[in-house]
């Protein structure tokens, strides 16, 4: 292996993470954008994104071709592997998508290749899980015949200033030739500048632990804000007061969802179980960000019978079920766990987000209920997406019943509290 240009690349998984980054690549290189999706390929051809929201003059690079089909992958000798990595029901790793990329590109794998992934995983599972089937589908060598680093993704989705380009990239590989070859890659893309890592066991632990810190951050702020509530106090002015030091963390309390933050950590619960470990902290953090559904549930309850207005005979709308503002994914999304929640009470719950189709809702999901509903006993504006935060608080009030009466919960409390309390409103945010 020499430190040489690759010939063509192809980035597998065309998600979040990998499409932005076979665009980037196509500027420099011949990149194939495969994934095993039909309807994704053929969406792209078409010139059409419906998660990341990549211009059409962005998928239609020259340089760039979209394949479901592996055996266009025979002349790639540059992989990139950026699949999801999910857990199951039980929070265990789901390590299904990243075994059959490994299946897919080992077979397609020859002297000199290189194989970097970026999906996120716990410490190990590139050496001890995705080595072994590169091996065994190609019949050679990692480190010897072939060279396999990884290289965690950081992507942000909706996030317009922390870009691939701008954040500092981490590589690593398991010898000195692959980590240069990785370097020649990623530097025509991500002008923040590379990160060399001294292993690869060291590059996992640094991805997995970046959002471990900010679950464990976000569950403080959470359990803080039912602690205020109990004590009478409003979070986000706590929060205002405590930000004037310097070196105050400015976390805020919310849902936490997404395929991500409430994910990753468990990945390395899971590594931490292997070796006999119980990592106390971070499940102490999963269990109080899960739970925050079910507490805005309780509270939201409890001012419709404050108003008395029985949860059974009540109407609720919930503004936004993505998992975050601006982003078309309801994956692992706690707004629609929030939903089920309110079903449970009685509550005839409706909903509306403006950036997703009503395809695959029930009849609940409404076109518009700013324009002429019957109103709501209860409203619960749960992801402050930017076209809900361009309409007035009126707007919000005419959404009650007789125009005031009934319950607003504003999750993230985004909007004016003031203007609420002034319309006599009951109003409540975490």
């Amino acid at each position: 292996m020499t430190r040489e240009e690759p010939q063509q690349l192809a980035v597998i998984g065309l998600g979040y993470v990998g499409l932005p980054l076979a665009i980037a690549l196509a500027k420099h290189f011949e990149v194939i954008g495969f994934d095993v999706s039909v309807p994704r390929i053929i969406e792209l051809s078409n010139g059409y994104d419906r998660n990341t929201g990549q211009s059409p003059r962005g998928l239609a690079s020259k340089s760039l071709t979209y394949s479901s089909e592996a055996h266009d992958l025979k002349s790639v000798d540059f992989f990139i592997v950026a699949v999801p990595t999910p857990v199951d029901k039980q929070n265990l790793p789901d390590l299904g998508p990243i075994r059959s990329a490994c299946r897919i590109v080992g077979q397609h794998i020859r002297t000199g290749t290189t194989v970097v992934f970026e999906s996120t995983v716990y410490p190990g599972c590139t050496e001890d899980e995705c080595i072994p089937i590169l091996e065994e589908q190609s019949g050679l060598k990692a480190h010897v015949d072939f060279g396999v680093g990884y290289s965690p993704e950081r992507i942000d989705p909706g996030n317009s200033e922390q870009t691939l380009e701008t954040i500092i990239k981490i590589i690593s590989a398991g010898d000195a030739q692959t980590l240069d070859k990785m370097e020649i890659v990623y530097e025509t893309v991500v002008t923040a500048g590379l990160y060399r890592a001294p292993d690869i066991r060291t590059a996992e632990a640094a991805k997995v632990i970046e959002n471990v810190q900010r679950d464990l951050n976000i569950a403080l702020m959470n359990e803080l804000s039912v602690l205020f509530h109990q004590l009478g106090l409003n979070t986000t002015e706590v929060l205002k007061a405590s930000g004037t030091k310097w070196n105050f963390l400015k976390f805020h309390p919310g849902l936490v969802g997404g395929h991500c933050i409430p994910v990753d950590p468990y990945y390395l619960v899971h590594k931490a179980a292997a070796i006999g470990h119980i990592p106390q902290v971070i499940l102490a953090g999963r269990r109080v960000n899960d739970s925050m559904a079910s507490y805005v549930v309780a509270e939201a309850v409890s001012l419709l019978l404050a108003s008395n207005t029985q949860p059974g005979r009540a109407r609720a709308l919930v503004l936004g079920v993505t998992f975050k503002e601006n982003i078309p994914d309801v994956r692992n999304s706690q707004p629609m766990v929030l939903v089920q929640g309110l079903e449970a009470e009685g509550i005839d719950v409706f909903i509306h987000d403006p950036i997703i189709t009503p395809a695959g809702f029930s009849d609940k999901f409404l076109a518009d209920p700013f324009n002429g509903t019957d109103g709501f006993d209860l409203v619960i504006l749960a992801v402050p997406h930017d076209a809900y935060m361009a309409r007035s608080t009126d707007a919000y009030i005419r959404l009650l019943r007789g125009n005031g009466r009934g319950v607003f919960v504003d999750v993230r409390g985004a909007l004016d509290k003031e203007a609420f309390a002034e319309a006599g409103i009951a109003y409540w945010q975490l």
